[in-house]
């Protein structure tokens, strides 16, 4: 068995010890591992409410009840790859381009020990030096990409980089395949029918929050799957989720995805080759009861179940070579 399981909740109450992401080991020896827990405790991109720079403490505090053995994919996913918290990115919480910088070198060195990185914000702005750092060592990537908003406007006050932006400037800088990203639960009111002119142009799938309810969840997964082909990177914005299941966030929007849906889409991704994800935007200060940390950090587990359900379906695949 795998020394990176988390600690025995038999052996030791979930409210003890360091508050690591599902009480997993820490560790920065790339080397051992298969996927790394960063996280990135910035909000410097935020345009309405702050609060996401603290974020990855709250996700991993409120990660400590979830178990390890996950039956809706059958998967127990630290039996299958070795994961860690290799704690967080040391930001510059003044300068958004400076962070950049930081980010990018953190998630490249993961990269360059050929693990998978799987981070916590922290803004959206942040997928921007991520995917930079993806697209290095993949070339461009297909995405998915979960959220209420395109994030592909062209400035704020006169900046280029905030957390509505990050899509823009990642398709701008060619770190996106575009024919293979889509979009889903996109939502609610802009400032005009152009606002979405710039994803059409490049080939962007947008599935709006109103095709999923009305198309249905298996319909969307169709989508998902025609995605196979090569690299995929996974964004997911918290407000993505109706505010009613997901209220501590910057920019909500109501009419979302339930957590439910949330969690299925996520599972949907078995069988896509991911190379890094995030997920994003989860405002503690606005959160009640914890309710939304709590679903941010079961979607981390769905992702760290599914990169390990598409390694063992993998593995089966695999042919198997007969002696000479």
């Amino acid at each position: 068995m795998s020394d990176f399981q988390p600690a025995d909740s038999f052996r030791s109450p979930r409210f003890a010890q360091p508050a690591t992401f599902m009480r997993l080991p820490q560790t920065r020896d790339y080397a051992q591992l298969d996927v790394a827990l960063l996280g990135i405790p910035f909000d410097g991109g935020t345009s309405y409410r702050p609060g996401p720079r603290f974020g990855p403490r709250d996700i991993r505090q409120h990660s400590s009840l979830i178990r390890p053995y996950n039956p809706s994919l059958k998967v127990s996913p630290f039996e299958v790859v070795r994961v860690a918290d290799v704690g967080d990115v040391d930001v510059n919480p003044v300068n958004i381009e400076d962070t950049y910088g930081r980010v990018e070198r953190a998630v490249g060195d993961i990269l360059a020990a050929n693990v998978i990185p799987v981070c916590v914000g922290g803004d959206h702005s942040l997928s921007l030096p991520i995917l930079r750092a993806v697209a290095a060592q993949h070339g461009p990537v297909g995405m998915v990409h979960i959220d209420s908003h395109q994030d592909m406007w062209e400035e704020y006050f006169g900046n280029k980089y905030f957390h509505g932006t990050p899509f823009r400037r990642a398709i701008e800088e060619k770190l996106l395949d575009t024919r293979r990203v889509v979009q889903i639960g996109i939502r609610g009111p802009v400032y005009a029918e152009t606002d979405f002119d710039f994803g059409r142009k490049h080939g962007v799938r947008t599935i709006t929050a109103e095709q999923v309810a009305h198309e249905g969840l298996a319909w969307v997964k169709e989508q998902i799957l025609t995605l196979r082909r090569g690299p995929v990177y996974v964004s997911f914005d918290i407000d993505g989720v109706d505010p009613a299941f997901a209220p501590g966030t910057g920019t909500p929007e109501v009419g979302g995805l339930t957590s439910r849906e949330a969690l299925e889409l996520v599972r949907a991704l078995v069988g896509v080759q991911l190379v890094g994800a995030d997920v994003v935007e989860v405002s503690p200060p606005y959160d009640h009861a914890g309710i939304t940390s709590m679903l941010a950090a079961n979607i981390l587990f769905e992702m760290l179940s599914v990169i390990a359900a598409t390694r063992l379906q993998t593995q089966e695949t695999k042919p198997h070579k007969g002696k000479a």
